[in-house]
């Protein structure tokens, strides 16, 4: 039986250069040659997990079928190697930090004095190889968040050195560093990725891949003074990836350059001459599909000073690619901040210009007022629309406000004194929020789903039963259920446990849709989301 082998992908230079994608498309290439292959995030903060860091500041927090609150790369992989990742696969320094001071209080160190190292890379080394065994994994790929250099950093790279120590054949090491073309030089500069290699060798490391990011293709000349100066084996361990159109490209790109045979070579693995004929066919469609479907997604955590992070919504904006891709059309997405609406009413009329409107999750009182009428406004005017979690609970406060009449109608998270709670946090979540317990403890993770056998839900899933992954505090509130539905908004699944709402819709709309979970977080480039599928459908429909 083979070992399983392991591959570091660290980053240098700056943030944000593509290291998650990259560990995805390596995954996926791998994959495309027959291995089984996983992957693992470690994020260096001293948070327990991403569930309480500033999605503007941070990126999506990324929810696992078992109810971890992790990094959007986890996303990434679950949509590249497209299979579940699950909490093993996490770690933050605070995690690993956490785990060993448990232990010492457990005496499991059996009264040695537990030191920074060796015992915090052991306890890495211990996760990574407990992840690989519950994957079954031939390859796990290990993505060590931030830049080489950091000194939240030092101890992951300790942990890769002393695994290459041990068993060299079996770790490979990949540089994800970033060349940049100054402006007023125009001219392409290997200086910065080589003092990141600099300061990789400082922890004991040498790369034994560099993949090249920047603006433009990686040519001769600098591929040989980054082997000159890097101590690279020869110009092919320098892979160049270029700014692509799509992140579904990326594979194929680094395949181009025979990048899972060299791979394979380093690692002594054995591939299949074997293709993955459905991914190509979707890469396919990702570059002919020209018809626009315009979509607007309403909402807050956009702005970060001058910028706008989508990255707080990743997965809703990959969900919303896969289906539009399937349906051979091309997503045009506005970021659309609700306050505006708060502002300027009248800019509500805007949405008569998009195909479909949605409104993602979220927290909280500000812009919640804009987003109820941008609801109200797409109800009225028969715009498709699809509700994910605030979004959903959003739109039964509007249905009560403005079809039962329910005025002051509201969530307790916003206004506990509503004559009209529509949304309410039930007891254990009413004690969380009074205790200041907030870290893990929302309902997170897959729960059940049963649809009503009459509705748009079971139609779009063909099944009676579903399984979705959650993230949030607040529910339905069952004592308005009854009036809801005799007004016109109907159940359409509920979890069977608890009889808690997941899905309402409404009839005599073109597509009207909103659930309590978040079905992106279970969209695939290969299996796009049903629902998503029929928000899609129905804006092309009345397109």
């Amino acid at each position: 039986m083979q070992k399983t082998k392991y591959i570091f992908v660290v980053g240098g230079v700056l943030s944000g250069v593509g290291k998650g994608i990259t560990a995805a498309s390596i995954g996926r290439i791998l994959i495309n040659r027959g291995l089984k292959v996983s992957a693992i995030k470690i994020d260096p903060y001293i948070n327990v997990d991403a569930g309480t860091m500033n999605p503007t500041v941070h990126g999506e927090v990324f929810v696992t079928d078992d109810g971890d609150e992790t990094d959007q790369d986890i996303g990434n992989y679950e949509r590249f190697l497209d299979c579940d990742i699950n909490s093993p696969n996490y770690m933050t320094t605070g995690r690993i930090y956490l785990n060993v001071i448990q232990k010492e209080r457990a005496m499991k160190y059996k009264g040695k004095c537990v030191e920074v190292v060796p015992h915090i890379p052991l306890e890495v080394m211990e996760r990574i190889n407990a992840a690989a065994a519950a994957s079954a994994a031939k390859v796990m790929i290990i993505e060590v968040g931030g830049t080489v250099g950091e000194y939240q950093n030092i101890l992951f790279l300790e942990t890769a050195r002393m695994m290459k120590l041990k068993e060299p054949d079996d770790v490979a090491l990949v540089l994800v560093s970033y060349l940049p073309v100054p402006s007023h030089l125009g001219e392409m500069k290997t200086k910065p990725t080589q003092h990141a290699v600099r300061t990789m060798n400082n922890s004991g490391l040498q790369p034994d891949f560099i993949v090249a990011r920047g603006p433009d293709e990686l040519d001769k000349p600098r591929k040989e003074t980054l082997v000159a100066n890097c101590g690279m084996r020869s110009e092919n361990h320098v892979i160049s990836a270029p700014d692509v159109k799509s992140i579904y490209e990326i594979p194929a790109l680094l395949e181009r350059q025979n990048f899972s045979e060299l791979l394979a070579k380093q690692l002594k693995l054995k591939l299949r001459n074997k293709k993955n004929l459905r991914w190509n066919h979707f890469v396919q469609k990702v570059k002919t599909s020209e018809q626009p479907v315009k979509i607007a997604v309403v909402g807050k955590y956009f702005g970060t000073g001058n910028y706008t992070l989508s990255d707080s919504y990743i997965s809703v904006i990959e969900a919303i690619k896969h289906a539009s891709f399937a349906h051979n059309v091309k997503p045009e997405l506005t970021w659309v901040d609700s306050e505006e609406y708060e502002a300027n009413p009248a800019k509500l009329k805007e949405l008569n210009s998009f195909d479909a409107v949605i409104v993602p999750g979220g927290f909280g009182t500000r812009g919640i007022e804009g987003i109820i009428a941008a609801i109200r406004y797409v109800r009225e005017n028969k715009i498709p629309y699809l509700g994910l979690c605030y979004g959903m609970q959003l739109a039964a406060i509007e249905f009560a406000r403005h079809v039962l009449h329910f005025t002051g109608a509201h969530t307790v998270e916003c206004n506990p004194d509503s004559p009209y709670l529509i949304i309410s946090a039930n007891p254990t979540q009413a004690k969380n929020i009074r205790e200041d317990r907030y870290g893990g403890t929302m309902r997170l993770g897959a729960y059940r789903c049963v649809l009503k056998k009459s509705s748009r839900a079971h139609k779009l899933y063909k099944a009676d039963e579903i399984s979705e992954r959650h993230r949030h505090r607040y529910e339905f509130n069952n004592e308005f259920r009854v009036q809801m539905e005799a007004a016109g908004l109907e159940v359409a699944g509920v979890n069977p446990e608890s009889d808690l709402v997941e899905i309402i819709e409404l009839k005599d709309h073109p597509y009207f849709v909103g659930t309590q979970f978040h079905p992106e977080f279970k969209s695939r480039p290969l299996n796009p989301h049903p629902l998503f599928m029929g928000l899609i459908k129905a804006a092309l429909a009345e397109k």
